[in-house]
C-alpha cells in the first residue's frame, strides 16, 4: 500500500475494516483455541473496566466501590472488583436487565437510579460513603453525585467525564482513565487466563452480529438489549 494514500489511525483500531496496518508493538498474540470475535472486546472496553480496578486504582480487598453505568466497561469493572475482593460492590444503572446481570457477575448491591435515591441507598448499604467510584456515564449530575458520596480520601475514576469536571475537596482524588493503565501484551493474556478459569466471564456480555446487521446491533446497544455487540465481517 506504500504510496497509495491509504492511511488512518483512530486509537489503534481497525473499525469496520477487513484489513489493518499495525506495528509489531500493537499486536497481542493469543491462543488459537479461543474465537477471536469473543476476545476482540478485551482490547478496549473490558480492558478499561477491569484495568481501572486492578491497575489504575489498585482497589484493595474489603474496599467499597460503586460503578455508575453497567455496560461492558462497567460490568468488566464489577467482575474485577469481585476478583480483588472489594466489598460492597454497587452497580448503578437505569436498565433492570443490566443490574440483574451485575448481580450475577459479582455486584453485592444494585441501584436503579430511575426509581431510587442513589446517595440514600449507598448510605444504607455502607453506613457512610464509598472508597472508590467509577463514573462511566459522562452525566454531569452523576459526576457531582460521585464527589458527594466519596469517603474522605476516596478516589473517583473518570472514564467519561463532563466538560465542567473540577477538583475534589476533603483529600478526595480524581483520576482520568485511559485503557485502565494496562499494558495490553501483559493484561489481555491475564484476562484470558481468568476467563479460562471461570473468573472473568466476558462471554456473558457479548452478542455477535453479521456486519450486514450493524444497524440492529447499534439499536440493540442503545436500548440496552445488548451489552457488547461484536460485528463479524465475512461471516455468513
Amino acid at each position: 500500500m506504500e504510496g497509495s494514500g491509504v492511511r488512518g489511525h483512530f486509537f489503534g483500531q481497525s473499525s469496520f475494516a477487513t484489513q489493518a496496518l499495525a506495528t509489531e508493538r500493537n499486536i497481542v498474540k493469543v491462543s488459537g483455541d479461543l474465537p477471536l470475535e469473543m476476545l476482540a472486546p478485551l482490547g478496549c472496553g473490558m480492558q478499561t473496566g477491569a484495568g481501572t480496578v486492578m491497575n489504575s486504582l489498585q482497589v484493595p480487598e474489603g474496599a467499597s466501590i460503586v460503578v455508575f453505568g453497567t455496560g461492558a466497561v462497567g460490568l468488566a469493572a464489577v467482575m474485577a472488583a469481585r476478583l480483588v475482593g472489594a466489598n460492597p460492590i454497587i452497580g448503578v444503572d437505569i436498565r433492570p436487565a443490566r443490574l440483574a446481570l451485575a448481580l450475577e457477575l459479582g455486584a453485592t448491591h444494585v441501584i436503579d437510579n430511575r426509581h431510587e435515591d442513589i446517595a440514600a441507598r449507598i448510605g444504607e448499604i455502607t453506613g457512610s460513603g464509598v472508597d472508590y467510584v467509577l463514573e462511566i456515564t459522562g452525566d454531569a449530575k452523576l459526576h457531582q453525585l460521585a464527589i458527594d458520596i466519596l469517603n474522605p480520601g476516596g478516589t473517583m475514576a473518570l472514564i467519561a467525564s463532563p466538560d465542567d469536571a473540577h477538583a475534589l475537596p476533603g483529600g478526595r482524588k480524581t483520576l482520568g482513565i485511559i485503557q485502565g493503565d494496562a499494558i495490553p501484551q501483559d493484561f489481555i493474556p491475564k484476562l484470558i487466563a481468568l476467563y479460562r478459569a471461570g473468573r472473568f466471564p466476558l462471554d456473558r456480555l457479548e452478542k455477535f452480529y453479521d456486519f450486514g446487521d450493524i444497524n440492529q446491533a447499534i439499536a440493540d446497544a442503545r436500548d440496552g438489549h445488548t451489552i457488547k455487540p461484536v460485528l463479524r465481517i465475512g461471516v455468513g
